[in-house]
């Protein structure tokens, strides 16, 4: 009798775990929303209708921003996971709160705005079985965004390009799909602000991840943008911190390298005329330490790695 009571306990466990795995969705839609009352549903909608066309399993958690209009009403209007913030506190907070409740293997953004298109969702998961991040690459197509802002997202991208010796075709597209190992990985370094999609791209690129892009076509946003002109130089201080964090020698060893030359220069120069000054040995000495500084901060970066990957192991 015991015997046949473990067993129908075995067997009933085997079925709730099986009933658990397959509830578990193939992907969860994190949409952050901030005063996105005229579109979040017309976007729920879109991804709702693409995904249960294409037959992938999905849950939608819309992110409510502490938004200011009937935003949050909207969206739970629609039935999906909401969670609520009464009080803004920024893009990248609204992801990382929605990625901490989702359950899915692969995780997807996308804004609530009207701007990416859901079509490309069932392309880009499929991409997602052989990439750690896929990302919606907006490239010349970037209709919607205002011309005045384009010279500035080209300088920024070509920057974190070359900092990160990669060729990044969109730095900070708002539409993407990742595997949750990788991304969760890197959720502590991520900021609560639109930098959210640049930090997590080059945290991918500076260590190895596997990322692919997709040309989309963006379309025109629906109400206002929240990105700022000021915003500029909070992104390029960002890329450089980054690099100095992933991989420190390609800013120390060029660095160090600018200055040995200046120095060297100076130093044959002062040879030349019978006079060796402060300034040659100095240049020639800061070089060193420039050089020194940088080994040891990629000794400290490759120990801070190592340790993320052996915590995201576990």
């Amino acid at each position: 009798m015991a015997e046949q009571l473990e067993l129908v306990a075995v067997a009933g466990a085997s079925t709730t775990m099986k009933k658990q795995k397959a509830a578990t969705p193939a992907v969860s839609i994190v949409i952050p929303a901030y005063n996105e009352e005229g579109a979040v549903a017309a976007t729920i909608a879109s991804v709702r209708e693409v995904l249960d066309a294409a037959g992938i399993s999905h849950e939608i958690i819309v992110v409510n921003d502490g938004s200011t209009d009937d935003t949050l009403e909207r969206a739970r209007a629609t039935g999906v996971h909401v969670v609520n913030f009464p009080h803004n506190g920024g893009y990248g907070r609204a992801l990382k709160a929605g990625i901490a409740v989702s359950t899915g293997p692969l995780v997807a953004i996308l804004d609530a705005d009207g701007t990416y298109p859901a079509s490309y969702l069932p392309e880009m998961i499929a991409m997602a079985t052989y990439n750690d991040m896929v990302v919606g690459d907006r490239g010349a197509a970037m209709k919607g965004v205002p011309l005045i802002r384009r010279p500035a997202k080209w300088t920024l991208n070509k920057l974190a390009s070359l900092l990160a010796q990669h060729e990044i075709s969109d730095l900070n597209s708002g539409l993407r799909v990742f595997r949750r190992e990788p991304l969760e990985r890197f959720v502590p370094l991520l900021p609560d602000a639109f930098s959210f999609t640049t930090t997590v791209t080059l945290c991918m690129l500076a260590s190895g991840m596997r990322v692919s892009y997709l040309p989309i076509v963006y379309g025109k946003r629906v109400g206002q943008s929240k990105i700022r002109a000021t915003d500029f130089g909070r992104f390029m201080f960002l890329v450089f911190r980054l690099t100095v964090y992933f991989q420190p020698l390609r800013v120390y060893l060029p660095a160090g390298l600018a200055l040995f030359v200046l120095g060297f220069v100076k130093a044959v120069y002062d040879v030349y005329i019978d006079n060796l000054s402060e300034t040659a040995v100095l240049g020639l000495l800061g070089a060193v330490l420039l050089w020194a500084l940088g080994l040891i901060a990629d000794m400290i970066s490759r120990l801070n790695l190592r340790s993320r990957a052996d915590i995201a192991a576990k």
